[in-house]
Formats: C-alpha cells, sequence, structure tokens
C-alpha cells in the first residue's frame, strides 16, 4: 500500500500596530485559527488592541489585515511549511 503524504499547514506570523488601533475586534473576530484576543491593557488612544494569544496557531492567511478597518494589523505567510499533527484537539 501506498501511504498518503500528511497534509502540510502553513506558518505564518501576525503584526499588529498598536497605536493605530482602534480596538473594533473585527481580526479576533475573523481570524478561523484563534490566534488573537483583545489586550486587557489600552493604547495611547485608549482602546483595547488585539494581541497574538496564540502565534503558533497563526497560518498567515492575512483575515485579520482585510477586515481591520484601520491597517492596523497584518498576517504574513511564511516559506515553512510543517506537518500537521494528530495530536491537535
Amino acid at each position: 500500500m501506498v501511504e498518503k503524504d500528511k497534509p502540510k499547514k502553513p506558518k505564518g506570523e501576525v503584526h499588529i500596530n498598536r497605536e493605530v488601533c482602534k480596538g473594533c475586534g473585527f481580526c479576533v473576530e475573523f481570524c478561523p485559527s484563534h490566534v488573537l484576543a483583545l489586550d486587557t491593557a489600552f493604547n495611547r488612544k485608549g482602546y483595547h488592541p488585539p494581541v497574538a494569544a496564540k502565534p503558533e496557531a497563526c497560518n498567515g492567511c492575512n483575515l485579520c489585515g482585510l477586515y481591520c478597518p484601520d491597517f492596523a494589523i497584518f498576517g504574513v505567510r511564511l516559506g515553512k511549511v510543517e506537518e500537521d499533527s494528530d495530536d491537535e484537539g
């Protein structure tokens, strides 16, 4: 029997400009990998910007950046791809 290749999971990073963010939460809501959460700390404007609560889960899809009305966040897909593990639950 031929063993199928395991699917590869893309890796990415999220970049956040905390001082531009107005805390709308669109990035948190639309992130398919649930990477983001709103911070409990305020930025200089008095808003709660997002933080990467689970940065290792980012796949760089950039949905956060596409939905951000203030261009305060964006995702970048990295060149490395790792094998998806069966242990995730």
